[in-house]
């Protein structure tokens, strides 16, 4: 299986926004320890391209964005300081998806040790999000693999937003998020599924849950191709998350949406989406289960 990875690409940022950029290398490290006998192939993200982020973006975000001229309140609302390292980063971040897009394509599943910025709307970033990955992704295999619907499963604690923004009304992609209804953002937008849990929620009742939604978004139809934003943050030590789902229960989860899809055929793409926990090394441990699960598959 391939798997992309992005981390040595930094930018400058103050010490309490630091641990989305160190959680990756860790995870990558991790991954590099593997035995040969895995057959995973680590692969450096390239930049997206220009033509591809022109395919969920418009071309006066990304002139903005590139040029560092969008502003302070736009940059707030991304939570990043502006900086052409940023730009790299970013670019990265959304060619890994879209790289392993083209992988999955050819050989039925691909990872991104990275990814999930589902708040970047077509217009603007939020969130620590700059440009949509996945939302690229999506067209990139609708336009060069033919592929006529795409499914998002998005598990990341926070509601995907942006991609439900991107594609409303569009009945190419079906987006579905479970998220936890006392989170960011603070209004949602309206996915074709959304599943919203209460504070607090744990194994047992989350995975039912998750069990709904994916009879539910098979039962509306067969998707071509699909995209597993996992996240670690429900983990229950996560500083932001809010709910209580374990290591074990989030380990099924990815088993889950795994077998829904290889039960069906369907070729994937899965990226890591948010985690913030409270010991780095909990939100690592679900990101490596996440990877490990896919590569059982």
């Amino acid at each position: 299986m391939i798997v992309y990875y992005s981390d040595p690409f930094t930018f400058p940022l103050p010490p309490e926004h630091r641990f989305p950029l160190v959680k990756y290398r860790l995870l990558r490290e991790r991954i590099e320890r593997w035995p040969a006998s895995t057959g995973v192939e680590l692969r450096l993200a390239p930049r997206a391209l220009r033509d591809e982020l022109l395919l969920a973006h418009t071309p006066e975000y990304l002139d903005g964005f590139a040029a560092g001229a969008l502003g302070k309140e736009a940059m707030t609302r991304i939570g990043f300081p502006w900086s052409q390292e940023l730009v790299e980063r970013s670019l990265r971040s959304c060619g890994g998806t879209v790289a392993a897009s083209r992988d999955a394509l050819a050989r039925g599943k691909a990872c991104y040790l990275a990814g999930g910025t589902h708040h970047a709307r077509a217009d603007r970033g939020a969130g620590y999000c700059v440009y949509n990955d996945v939302a690229v992704g999506a067209r990139v295999v609708q336009r060069e693999g033919g592929v006529r619907r795409v499914l998002v499963v998005d598990t990341d604690v926070h509601q995907g937003d942006g991609t439900a923004a991107i594609f409303a009304g569009d009945d190419s992609v079906f987006t579905f998020s479970i998220h936890g209804d006392a989170n960011f953002p603070a209004t949602k937008a309206t996915s074709d599924l959304d599943i919203a849990l209460p504070t607090g929620t744990g194994d047992a009742e989350y995975l039912a849950a998750l069990q709904r939604g994916l009879d539910a978004c098979f039962e509306r139809g067969r998707p071509g191709f699909a995209f597993y934003l996992s996240g670690a943050d429900p983990h229950e030590g996560d500083r932001l998350g809010k709910l209580a789902v374990t290591k074990h229960g989030l380990r099924e989860r990815d088993r889950m949406v795994f077998a829904a899809l290889r039960a069906r055929g369907v070729p994937w793409v899965t990226v890591m989406g948010g985690g913030y926990g409270k010991r780095i090394e909990d939100t690592v441990d679900v990101y490596e289960a996440t990877v490990d699960e896919a590569l059982r598959g």
